[in-house]
């Protein structure tokens, strides 16, 4: 999975070519075929070990580190996605050519559609442990608009067009600002 990453953060989701993930893996295109049956197989596995992959490096915390608050949590699971270090970059680059191909692709629209919004349920459910008076509506729209910035600012910062920590600035603003808008 991690071979299907790279390969489709360097060479996009049109540009996946199963013989090369096999080379980049070190497996046969047979063993590729075997474990996925197809390319919406490879797809759908990508996606699902990106999105495990962000849990990971988005909730990592020392043993030894004291426990976060609710916004702390928030705070971790939305800045970590700005990290300049190779699997974020790989890991951002990958969903946002998977989104980008989901356009035109019904299939892979569902599955983007139904990881996007598991992680905005779970953005929701931070937001909610930060401010839990408000409800269910209110909480998942903050979610949407946070996890649409977090996508925006990661393809600016990407491309070049966006230092990191300006894009880190900007997210905790946001964060900043729908906290306050919840408190309401």
């Amino acid at each position: 999975m991690e071979a299907a990453a790279r390969v489709i953060a360097r060479r996009g989701v049109r540009g996946l070519r199963v013989e090369e993930l096999a080379a980049e893996a070190g497996v046969s295109t047979a063993l590729i075929y075997y474990h996925f049956k197809d390319r919406a197989g490879i797809l759908r596995s990508t996606l699902e070990f990106i999105n495990d992959r962000a849990e990971r490096y988005t909730t990592a915390r020392a043993a030894d580190a004291p426990p976060l608050d609710a916004r702390g949590e928030l705070e971790q699971t939305l800045l970590l996605e700005f990290q300049d270090i190779p699997e974020v970059r790989e890991n951002s680059t990958a969903w946002g050519e998977l989104r980008a191909s989901a356009v035109f692709d019904p299939d892979l629209r569902e599955d983007v559609a139904r990881a996007t919004l598991v992680w905005v349920q779970e953005v929701a459910e931070l937001l909610g442990r930060a401010r839990p008076m408000n409800g269910a509506a209110a909480l998942a729209a903050s979610a949407e608009r946070l996890t649409a910035l977090v996508e925006g600012l990661s393809v600016r910062w990407l491309s070049g067009s966006l230092p990191v920590e300006h894009a880190r600035e900007l997210m905790a603003g946001a964060i900043d600002g729908e906290l306050e808008r919840l408190r309401g």
